[in-house]
Formats: structure tokens, sequence, C-alpha cells
């Protein structure tokens, strides 16, 4: 045997002994909740030295979210358990190399279909098994839905058929499996549904009644709001109402303490008793003291100036409503309608994801702004800076409060170019990871950066922040 034999054969094992782990790690987790800590650490290391994100063993992030941080994958998910033969030996070792890698996407996609867990399910979760579900029925050459409803789709030459691959590294053939695929993932989904105990709360007042409004439980009604009418959808509204007018009077006191502007002393001050400088009215008639009377006569009265400047400001607020950005979604919704109340102060309220909305006729009314979102999905920032650029009348006179994770992709270069316009021309633009009340940000790290060089540094999620930074821009 020669040398290169040899070195071929060495990495065929290794390939395989890698495939394996990571197959090892997908039966593992699918039949015992329990973590092997071994064969994490095992899988780590694989996919970290085959150049995959670590994220992939992530059971908590969906393949959408993986997808959107690396688009280069999409392409691979799509058919990804369609085999395609190869031949000869130098193919046969790449065809190694290259099924460790789709072992690793293949896993991701299983776990998160078919490892559904147990108890409750919230309308976040349910959407991202849906998600995730739709992910699995591309990679089996379908399109997203089919097999739920029942149809095997796949059409002439994209059915899943045997590989011509050799050595134990091929693809499993799941075509055998396409009937029972379908009804297996359909019931998976009605047990998601039944476990949504939610919906049976809210369709009976009583027990509605008894919820205590959460951003989580607003995220779940915010998101499962198409698929309630009815008693149900007038519980599901009230409860984000009575959520909406709590969160309001607590960003209102602190915007209150934050709005005291400059004194304005172009305006004379008002004559009246509350307002009388004692102090400073006996200081400027001391002339007017009488040593044989002991008394001072006042010949002029000095009034406190209690008028407060106040300028025309124009406030734009742009909301990213993808699915990471629920938080900041509705807290945004309701701090533009407390500064749309303060006098003198324009709002302008955008909501995007891959569309974008002007929520401004409802910008007084959060909880009707709330209803028209469209929460999760993707982001096309262009398309939002392209509808509130117009909303700028005069550049050093407004304010535009732009909230993001800002994971843009391809389409980071047009929007950091119209964002750096903005802000030449006078704007002052505030960049915010989200708006939660843990404070709790995530920004892609190139607008982070180029955000500092602009000037206009990212600032803390915390609201109290933002109400801090607004406010010194309107006082």
């Amino acid at each position: 045997m020669t040398d290169a034999t040899t070195g071929q054969s060495h990495r065929a094992d290794l390939h395989d002994n890698r495939r394996q782990v990571l197959y090892w790690r997908l039966l593992s987790r699918l039949f015992d909740n329990e973590e092997q800590t071994t064969l994490e650490s095992a899988s780590v290391a694989v996919v970290e030295d085959i150049g995959l994100p670590p994220a992939l063993l992530d059971p908590q992030a969906s393949v959408d979210s993986i997808v959107q941080r690396h688009p280069e994958l999409a392409a691979e998910f799509e058919g990804l358990m369609v085999p395609e033969p190869q031949s000869g030996a130098d193919g046969e070792a790449r065809d190694r190399a290259a099924e460790v890698r789709r072992a690793a996407l293949v896993s991701k996609v299983l776990l998160n279909v078919f490892a559904a867990g147990s108890g409750t399910v919230s309308a976040a979760q349910l959407s991202r098994w849906q998600s995730d579900a739709g992910w699995l029925e591309r990679a089996l050459g379908c399109k997203p839905g089919e097999l739920r409803g029942g149809r095997p789709g796949g059409g002439p030459g994209r059915g899943i058929g045997p590989t011509g691959t050799g050595g134990g590294g091929a693809t499993p053939d799941l075509s055998r499996l396409i009937p029972a695929i379908g009804p297996e993932l359909g019931a998976i989904e009605a047990d998601l549904v039944r476990r949504m105990h939610l919906r049976e709360v809210l369709a009976d007042p009583r027990l509605a009644a008894q919820l205590t409004p959460s951003m989580s439980l607003i995220e779940q009604l915010l998101r499962d709001k198409n698929n309630l009418s009815g008693v149900a959808l007038a519980n599901a509204k009230a409860l984000i109402r009575r959520y909406v007018d709590d969160v309001a009077d607590v960003l209102r006191t602190q915007v209150e303490k934050a709005t005291v502007g400059a004194v304005d002393r172009s305006v004379p001050p008002k004559r009246v008793f509350r307002n009388l400088d004692l102090d400073r009215t006996i200081w400027k008639n001391l002339t007017n003291w009488s040593p044989e009377e002991q008394r001072l006569y006042v010949d002029r009265l000095f009034y406190r100036h209690t008028a407060r400047r106040t300028t025309p400001q124009r406030l734009i607020v742009v909301v990213d409503q993808s699915g990471s950005m629920v938080d900041s979604m509705v807290n945004c919704t309701i701090l533009a309608s407390i500064f749309a109340g303060l006098p003198k102060v324009d709002v302008h309220l955008i909501a995007y994801d891959t569309r974008a909305i002007d929520l401004t006729p409802w910008v007084n009314d959060p909880f009707e702004a709330l209803l028209r979102t469209n929460l999760g999905g993707g982001n096309d920032g262009p398309v939002a800076m392209a509808m509130a650029r117009p909303k700028i009348a005069e550049p050093r006179n407004t304010v535009m409060v732009w909230i993001s994770d800002f994971y843009e992709f391809d389409r980071s270069q047009p929007l950091f170019e119209g964002i750096e316009a903005v802000h030449r021309s006078g704007v002052k633009f505030i960049p915010v990871g989200s708006v939660t009340s843990s404070g709790r940000q995530e920004v892609h790290p190139w607008f982070r950066e180029r955000f500092k060089a602009l000037g206009t540094p990212v600032i803390s999620g915390h609201i109290r922040k933002l109400v801090d930074e607004l406010k010194t821009f309107l006082a």
C-alpha cells in the first residue's frame, strides 16, 4: 500500500468518525433530553473545525436565525437531503468531507423539528417550529408546508433517491419515509397547538381576567392575534391594552422627570404673588431703607421667571419589527405615543421588516399601532430609510431614532450610506441596539464600528437611557 493510499484511507476514517459523532449526538438528543457532555464537546470541535457556526448545536437557535446571520448556508439547506451521486477515488474523498458538513446541517434541521419537547408552548415557539419544519421540507426537496398538507411533492427530478456514494458516508435515503414524514409533521404541529393553553384561557373571560400582562405574554398575543377571533380576540386585546397602559404610566413618569427645559427669560414673568422673588426684591430696595423709621420702602417688585423654553421638534422613530426585536417594538410604540403627547413635538413612527409601514396615524394610540404590526420575518433597512427621509423637513430640528440589531448583510452598505447622509445633513441620529427592560442588546459588529467612527455610537439598550438621550435633545 502506497503512502498516498494510506493517507486517503486515514482521511476517510477521520471523516467517518466525525460524521458518526454528529449522528450519535443527534440520536442522543432525540431520545434523551439530558445533554451528553462528551458528545457535545466532540461535536463542537467537529463543527468549528469544518468552519460551520457553533449556533448549529444550539437547540434554541432556529434555522431562520442561523441563515439570517450566515446567509451563505441557505443554499446548503435547500435540497440538503437530496443525494448527489459522485464517483472516483478523489470524488469519494471529497464526498466524505462533504458528508461531515451535511451531517451537521441535517442534525440541526431534524433536532429542531422532531425534538419538540413537552409542556406549554408559546406562540413564538410554534412560529419557530413551523419555520424549521419548512426548512426540513425544503431539505427533502419539497415546498414549505407541502408535506404537512399531505402531498408528497418533489416533482420530476426532485424526489429523494438513493445515493451513489459509498464507504458509509452517504446521506440517508429518506425516499421511502416521505409518506410517513408528512403525517408525523402534522401530528407534531397539532400537538404544539394543543399545548398552547393560552387560547383556551383567552376563550374564557373569567380565566383571561386572571392573567397578569407581561412582555412574554404580550409577545405571544401579538404573534397569535391573527389566529384569534370572537371572545378570545376581545380578551387578547384587553390584555394588550392593560399592559400598554401600565407601561405607559411608568414611561410617562420617566419622561416627565427628564422634560424640564431651560428657563425662557425672553418671556416676562407673571406678576402674581406665588412668583414673587422676595430675596431679590429686598436686595434691590435696600437703598430705600429708613434707619429712623426702621422700615424698608419698596418701590419695585421682582418676580421669578417660570416659563420654560420649548422649540418645535420632529422625532422620527424607526423600529425593526423582525422576530428578535419584539420587546423593542412594544416599548418604542408606547414611548413614541408619550412623546407625541408633549407640546410642540411632532412624532413619526415607522415599523419595518422586509416592508415598511407608517404607523404615524396611530402614534397617539400604541394599542392600535401594535395591532397593525406583523412581528417576525427578515428586515430591509433601506426600505425603511426610503420612507423616513421624506419626513425630514428641518434637519437641525430633527432627531431620528433607529432601533435594530442591524443584521442587514447585502443591504448593509446601502443602509449605512443612507444613515450617513441623514447624519451629515444635521439630523441627530441615535442608533439603538434594542429597547428593553433589561438593557440587553445585540448589534452587528460591522455597524457598531461604523457608528462609532461616525460619532453616533450605539447607546445602551435600556429604555431609561433612550429617554435621557431624547430629552437632552428636546429639552
